[in-house]
């Protein structure tokens, strides 16, 4: 994967300019941040279980790879699974020591009951638009340009027929703050994939990786019951959506 990036220093200054390699997690730092052994985390390169690569016989691994293979794990895990994750993401998460709240995150006004889209890019921009309704997306063109792209890498649609919108790396610089938006259609809508037809829609948009992290984790749980999952999708109008949510989120909470 390439040797790693050397400081870089400007002639007048005195202080090291930070390179992409100075954020890399080596052996004990990612062990720490994932809640595993040393041992572990070792074996686990060893047998390109997890992204890394070696520099000067160190293993070294990229925070970004490191975050999209956790996002892949997510996808995979079960409830019992997504829990201890989220658990272990919100004890590294020093500086946001507040309980994540996806009602918090999701107002009432960026739930659309129906949701009026019939194609794959009219969700997409219809679902960024919504999200702009909070005033915390300040380009959701821009953001609708992010996902579009993401979904072409790889769609984001699930079996359950929920698709969890998301741009490949979080756009800090057209947010305000973290925010979701949920869109559920009247029909289902191919999305790609192998999952069918899907009609219930989330646009996470977060600032950094971590927290997209976290609100992916905690969306997961929220969507696994199937049974939840059949009501949000016969709710009345948002507030009814948006009270099925808090209630869920409330429940995950304890």
């Amino acid at each position: 994967m390439g040797g790693i990036l050397k400081l870089c220093q400007h002639p007048f200054s005195t202080h090291p300019r930070k390179t992409v390699a100075d954020d890399d997690f080596d052996i004990s730092s990612l062990a720490a941040y994932l809640h595993l052994l040393p041992a572990q985390i070792a074996k686990l390169a060893d047998r390109d279980k997890i992204p890394g690569r070696r520099v000067g016989g160190q293993w070294r691994f990229s925070r970004p790879e490191i975050h999209h293979w956790l996002e892949d794990r997510i996808g995979i895990s079960d409830e019992g699974q997504l829990a201890k994750m989220e658990t272990n993401l919100r004890r590294v998460s020093s500086s946001e020591p507040d309980e994540l709240s996806i009602a918090a995150l999701l107002p009432v006004e960026a739930v659309a009951v129906p949701l009026a889209a019939k194609t794959r890019s009219s969700v997409i921009s219809g679902m960024s638009e919504l999200a702009a309704t909070t005033g915390m997306l300040w380009d959701p063109g821009k953001m609708a340009e992010a996902v579009t792209s993401r979904e072409a890498m790889h769609p984001t649609a699930l079996d359950s027929g929920v698709a969890l919108l998301h741009p490949r790396r979080p756009q800090s610089s057209i947010l305000g703050e973290p925010i979701l938006a949920l869109g559920i259609t009247g029909q289902g809508i191919p999305f790609g994939g192998s999952s069918g037809l899907t009609d219930v829609f989330f646009l996470i948009g977060a600032t950094n990786d971590h927290e997209h992290l976290q609100i992916l984790a905690r969306l997961s749980r929220m969507i696994s019951d199937l049974d939840w999952l059949s009501q949000l999708r016969t709710a009345a109008d948002a507030i009814e959506a948006h009270q099925l949510l808090t209630a869920r989120d409330g429940m995950l909470a304890e």
